[in-house]
């Protein structure tokens, strides 16, 4: 992703809603629709590999963090074949279709258990999802910042719009598809994550003209470009599928997954500090080492942030006490939770760090990521106390709720915070490659997240093995939180804030935001 994004200026007098482009609006219900497919899906998920294909809960969690693990390095692939090639639009609208045929065949449910046909099926549904994920998410959100000029005061907030609606659609997914799933059957849930798939696609489809010409290829004649009489671009459309093919091995082989991230996220990283040491200045080679600082520490954050999903649903499901003025909540709709703090608390952390800055207070990057640690790590320690007080009956519901409001808090701390400081850490020529670093440590924690998911579903455990886990895994984030914090002060001298001028190269900053969007 190398080359710069066009930005096409705003035409005067054009339509607006809300005093916002009304391709905003597309944007926002195209990707609030994917959300609610994605994380309806994902509630179900971990439920779904127990309850019905009848894996073990260490098996189920592996599968698991190979899974989101390979949904979060895609994109840095679709990211790059539409900023050189396809355009954003149409990747967005191949990853569209992609996902819908994915989350329709998970509601081919068979007969359930591993001798199954039917779970052949279920692989690649999740290839396909895989291989999706990767064309819509790297480039919906780069879309949203053509519709503005790299001045137009509305842009931030045009940002924070779009980032309502992924939220939106996460809690909504979780509690719809969630509720049907457990309660109806596994087909109603994943269906309704089909439909909402479908929803999001109709919208993006009927919404083009309202996108004005963003997002379009660059060079639309070497698209149609004949290659053995077919043209270029679906070339590049048969290229989605083999990779839908390569994900469907990849997916039913972890330990290869694993070892494909250990390899290639170690070779990255030495490339980056080569080029840091031999190819940069003094100041912008130590904001390369500030900005891998961070990205190192958030391998652990997400690999313990991603509990949520595998270990912790089913901690929800087997051990706390669900019911809720008379009713047994499903354990999968409190997958919601998340989103739905973030939806109300995301604008009070906006005007907390701008009324901490006015008075000079605002803690630096590195000191939020250690408090974004800390707080994960308390909210691991918070439930461990709940269920240990319970003294062997089932644990409150107030204590679910407790652990997903701390690390919420804490995800607010660490994840904006650590895309802004990659785009700004990061040299022009350099700005893709960092914040596709940045993504591929996502991942790895993702994978690493399902091997402590698995540690806590060792054959024959209890509750009490979930409890030691959380136990031991909660100081560890508190002490490498607290140690983060006490050694901000260097790594913010490291960063040189002091003297960072804005890029030279127009739309670079772009480029860098090409995959920037959420994917918890």
């Amino acid at each position: 992703m190398t080359e710069p994004i066009a930005v096409i200026p705003p035409e005067e007098g054009r339509p607006t809603w809300l005093g916002h482009p009304r391709g905003l609006f597309v944007l926002f219900f195209a990707e609030m629709w994917e959300r609610f497919s994605y994380y309806g899906m994902r509630a179900l998920l971990i439920f779904y590999l127990v309850q019905h294909w009848m894996f073990s809960d260490s098996e189920a969690s592996v599968i698991y963090g190979a899974y989101t693990a390979l949904v979060y390095i895609t994109p840095v692939i679709g990211g790059y074949l539409a900023d050189r090639y396809l355009g954003q639009r149409k990747a967005v609208l191949y990853g569209a279709v992609l996902l819908t045929f994915g989350h329709f065949l998970m509601a081919f449910e068979g007969d359930g258990g591993q001798g199954d046909p039917a779970l052949g099926i279920f692989w690649l549904a999740l290839s396909f999802i895989i291989v999706g994920s990767g064309f819509l998410k790297a480039n919906i959100s780069v879309i949203v910042g053509q519709l503005y000029t790299r001045t137009d005061p509305r842009r931030d907030p045009a940002y924070t719009i779009f980032y309502m609606g992924i939220n939106l659609g996460a809690a909504l997914g979780a509690l719809g598809a969630g509720y049907l799933g457990q309660t109806y059957g596994w087909a109603y849930g994943f269906g309704a994550a089909g439909v909402g798939m479908l929803l999001g696609l109709l919208v993006f489809v009927i919404g083009k003209p309202w996108l004005e010409g963003r997002g379009e290829p660059s060079d639309p004649a070497r698209l149609a470009r004949r290659i053995a009489g077919v043209a270029f671009e679906w070339w590049l459309y048969l290229l989605g599928f083999v990779a839908v093919g390569i994900a469907w091995v990849m997916v039913q082989n972890q330990a290869l997954v694993g070892t494909l991230l250990g390899a290639a996220g170690a070779i990255l990283v030495l490339y980056v500090l080569y080029t840091a040491v031999v190819k940069l200045p003094r100041e912008d080679r130590d904001r390369i080492f500030a900005a891998l600082f961070l990205i190192l520490g958030s391998i652990l954050f997400w690999a313990l942030f991603e509990q949520a999903g595998s270990s912790l649903n089913l901690f929800t499901d087997r051990s706390v006490d669900r019911n809720i003025l008379g009713w047994e909540v499903p354990a999968s709709m409190f997958q919601s939770i998340n989103a739905i703090y973030i939806v109300l608390l995301a604008p009070l952390f906006a005007m907390l760090w701008l009324g901490l800055a006015k008075r000079g207070l605002e803690p630096s990057a590195p000191a939020k990521f250690g408090l974004g640690l800390l707080q994960l790590g308390l909210g691991f320690l918070v439930l461990v106390w709940g269920a240990s007080a319970s003294s062997g009956s089932l644990t409150p519901v107030i204590f679910i709720f407790a652990i997903y409001l701390l690390h919420t808090t804490g995800e607010l701390c660490l994840s904006p915070v650590g895309l802004s400081a990659m785009n700004r850490l990061a040299p022009a020529h350099m700005a893709s490659l960092i914040m596709g670093t940045w993504f591929f440590a996502s991942a790895t924690g993702n994978f690493a997240a399902g091997l402590i998911a698995a540690a806590t579903g060792a054959e024959g455990a209890g509750p009490e093995q979930v409890i030691e886990v959380y136990a031991n895994v909660g100081w560890l984030a508190v002490a490498v939180g607290v140690g983060v914090v006490a050694i901000s002060p260097l790594i913010r001298r490291l960063m040189h804030l002091e003297t960072l001028q804005d890029d030279a190269i127009p739309g670079a900053s772009l480029a860098a935001g090409a995959i920037s969007g959420k994917v918890n």
